[in-house]
């Protein structure tokens, strides 16, 4: 049984297929790192989060996608899935010969890249959601266009539109409801 956060919790399937990791991403709202499969209630999350990139070469561009794969319930995620946050053009701040812990100083507010599509807070309103940011290295800098709604959003279809290729990095946090209880079970 694979101990990958990804694969336990079932983002690796539902939304991504097995990739390698090339990056680290660090996520963090109100000063809060993300960890995988961390719980965040929607109040934690009202405001988009600073994000953090390090990569291996300072010059490369990412997009970053952030969508609920559990829209809008867990036990019948037919908008499976809605998107929150659509960023492209990242530009990488860590210099390359940083290491992680530098990386955590380095936060900034993905405003660096260009905003495709808004930020929009996660508000679950049946079960636990899984919201997922993945994020891609793009090969060079393209036009991405905003699609016609959030539900029914594809990672697949959209990293193979743009020729993305596989993720570099990826994570995930569980939220539900303000008065919800309770963890997700595998």
């Amino acid at each position: 049984m694979s101990r990958d956060p990804l694969v336990v919790g079932n983002v690796v399937g539902d939304v991504l297929d097995p990739f390698i990791r090339s990056a680290s991403m660090l996520v963090a709202y109100n000063n809060k790192e993300v960890t995988n499969g961390s719980e965040l209630k929607p109040s934690m999350v009202a405001n988009e989060p600073r994000v953090g990139i390090h990569g291996y070469d300072n010059t490369c561009l990412y997009t970053l996608v952030m969508i609920d794969p559990d829209a809008p319930s867990p036990s019948n995620p037919t908008k499976r899935e809605h998107l929150h946050w659509l960023v492209t053009d990242i530009p990488e701040r860590a210099n390359a010969s940083y290491g992680l812990q530098k990386l955590k100083l380095t936060y900034h507010h993905i405003i660096l890249g260009n905003e495709v599509v808004s930020y929009e807070s996660p508000n679950p309103m049946a079960g636990i959601h899984r919201i997922v940011f993945v994020l891609f290295r793009q090969s060079i800098q393209q036009t991405i266009y905003a699609p016609g709604w959030r539900q029914n959003f594809n990672t697949r279809d959209f990293s193979q539109l743009y020729s993305l290729g596989p993720p570099v990095a990826a994570m995930y946090f569980n939220c539900q409801r303000e008065n919800g209880c309770g963890g997700r079970r595998y």
